[in-house]
């Protein structure tokens, strides 16, 4: 399955809607997971014409009824399961804090699924990092990299049984694409 990632898009906020380059790298994905401060529920909308949207709510993003939109989302596929929620586990290869972390982020009446693959935003800036054999992704903001509003990056996430591959895309040079491979 191919999966495309963005985050901290802050619509209409950084822009009146998503740009077109954010909506060609997305053109051949499955699913769609966006990892909070969406801003207007527009996005998730214009998201939609390309595949299925899932959103994680954001620190700067208000409740509502949007199904498409929770506080966390985790999903099994291809294998993998995946957890997206807005602010992701501590960096640095924290053995010590990352168990602190997941548990915390149980939600009542929730079944406990060890994540193989965590996806997060919140730091408007790219993570791809291993720890404890969980892989972190943070595809950085497609709209505000590193709180610069402008053209950012997104990632495309392909899960094939035992194997993750995950492209980071920069919007505005190809040239500077990050590539991971993952294995369970």
């Amino acid at each position: 399955m191919r999966i495309g990632l963005l985050t901290d898009t802050h619509i209409p906020w950084v822009g009146k809607e998503l740009p077109r380059e954010v909506m060609d790298a997305l053109q051949d994905v499955d699913l769609i997971l966006h990892a909070g401060d969406i801003y207007s529920h527009a996005v998730l909308d214009q998201l939609e014409e390309v595949a299925p949207v899932l959103a994680a709510l954001g620190d700067d993003d208000y409740p509502s009824s949007d199904s498409r939109v929770r506080e966390k989302h985790v999903v099994s596929i291809s294998g993998f399961v995946l957890w997206m929620l807005h602010e992701g586990p501590p960096l640095n290869g924290s053995t010590y804090w990352l168990p602190r972390w997941l548990n915390n982020r149980v939600l009542p009446g929730e079944k406990y699924l060890k994540p193989n693959i965590i996806i997060s935003g919140h730091e408007h800036r790219t993570v791809l990092e291993r720890t404890d054999g969980m892989l972190q992704i943070n595809s950085g903001s497609a709209t505000y990299l590193g709180y610069k509003k402008g053209l950012g990056t997104v990632g495309i996430l392909d899960l094939n049984p035992g194997a993750a591959n995950i492209e980071i895309v920069d919007l505005k040079d190809s040239e500077k694409n990050l590539q991971y491979q993952f294995c369970l």
